[in-house]
């Protein structure tokens, strides 16, 4: 956070009852940690675990990724690995798949040059009875 200049005064910290999935426990305490940063106007509503303290350290952890990404402009690792996995799931254009059909056809028929010369020789002439 210091490295980004975020500071802890400029944070309004609030601590609110979760939701969701885990019971009784998740209803009666305020373990959910509400973060906001005002002059750069970035809210962080973080429920992740059990326990507050866990939760207050990954709302500044999300808050320092968001941050980056709003002022420097960079994105993060986990935004990365998204984009990435998204990449790979688009389907692929008609041009494209014809391309790489193509690519393999071209492979298939190197492999089959490759090939070992086989000759079947027929003995039948040279039977002797």
């Amino acid at each position: 956070m210091t490295k980004l200049g975020i500071r802890e005064e400029d944070l309004i910290e609030k601590f609110i009852k979760g939701s969701g999935p885990g019971g009784q426990k998740v209803n009666k305490t305020s373990s959910c940690v509400y973060l906001f940063h005002p002059p750069i106007n970035i809210e962080i509503k973080c429920q992740r675990e059990r326990t507050q303290s866990i939760n207050r350290f990954l709302a500044r952890r999300e808050l320092c990724d968001q941050f980056e990404e709003k002022v420097l402009g960079e994105k993060t690792k986990k935004q990365q690995a998204f984009e990435k996995i998204r990449r790979q799931k688009r389907r692929r254009s008609r041009r494209a798949k014809e391309r790489i059909l193509k690519e393999k056809h071209m492979r298939s028929e190197k492999k089959v040059l490759r090939q070992t010369v086989r000759t079947s020789i027929s003995l039948a002439p040279f039977k002797q009875e």
